[in-house]
């Protein structure tokens, strides 16, 4: 019986759920060469996997929100959504 616990507690926690998060902010600079997005507070996203998702027009003084799965530990995972939020 010990045995099958462990192995359901295992098995479990290898399928552990993306989730959901967001973050926002004021776009200090866009390189849409390299794709990178660098916002107000210091953090640097890099957009390639976005592909599609990136707002025509996007560029420095922009607030946007970006919409991403979590991958716990790992940091993020993929990116859901970017758009810019109205002033």
């Amino acid at each position: 019986m010990r045995l099958f616990s462990a192995i359901a507690i295992l098995v479990s926690s290898l399928a552990t759920p993306a989730l959901a998060d967001s973050t926002g902010g004021v776009v200090v600079a866009y390189d849409r060469v390299d794709h990178v997005l660098v916002l107000d507070d210091r953090t640097v996203w890099d957009l390639k996997p976005a592909g599609d998702l990136v707002p025509e027009g996007l560029s420095a003084g922009d607030a946007v929100a970006i919409e991403y799965d979590s991958a716990g530990d790992s940091g993020v995972g993929k990116i859901t959504a970017i758009s810019v939020k109205a002033n």
